[in-house]
């Protein structure tokens, strides 16, 4: 996109440059779930169905059937044997409040991803319109016939925005084996 021309609107209501930075960051998120190795996917999948509240319901409506079977089959003596009964309540007690807490931090996971993905978007932005300013900036010094016109090689590198995929790069070319 050139100095002298403005951001076009689009149908969604957002301008060009922002719609650029959804790009970008979509880019990002491409990137990562293409590197994530084939196991990685399959727990993905297999933690993604088991969070959900429907298979909460589910084992529970399981387990309620089953104790009503089994209370049913013993004449609603559930003295015989009173240890096995204790270890398996203890055990789909585990399994129910596990799975409640799966359900729970995976609904907290998708606000927090959508919170720092708001959060990551406003700060590409917010780096584009400083560069653009800056750009801006050093147009009218340049322009304006009091001020002197020099090059400035900081300013000129400062009015082009960060590239978030060239940064994410550098980062982890600088810090080796901190991706796992």
């Amino acid at each position: 996109m050139s100095a002298d021309v403005a951001p076009q609107p689009v149908p969604g209501g957002l301008a060009g440059h922002e719609e650029e930075s959804i790009d970008q960051i979509a880019a990002l998120h491409v990137e990562h779930y293409r590197s994530a190795s084939v196991l990685q996917r399959v727990i993905d999948w297999v933690t993604d169905k088991l969070g959900r509240a429907s298979v909460v319901a589910v084992v529970i409506l399981g387990l309620v059937a089953w104790f009503a079977s089994v209370f049913a089959a013993t004449d609603g003596d559930i003295e015989r044997p009173a240890f096995t009964w204790l270890e398996l309540a203890a055990t789909l007690a585990a399994l129910l409040i596990a799975m409640l807490i799966l359900v729970t931090q995976r609904r907290e996971n998708l606000l927090a991803e959508r919170r720092d993905q708001l959060t990551l978007e406003l700060a590409i932005l917010a780096d584009k319109k400083t560069a653009k300013v800056i750009a801006l900036l050093e147009e009218i010094r340049r322009d304006a016939p009091a001020l002197a016109d020099r090059t400035d090689p900081e300013s000129e590198a400062m009015a082009r925005p960060a590239n978030p995929g060239e940064v994410l790069a550098a980062i982890d070319k600088r810090t080796p084996g901190a991706r796992s």
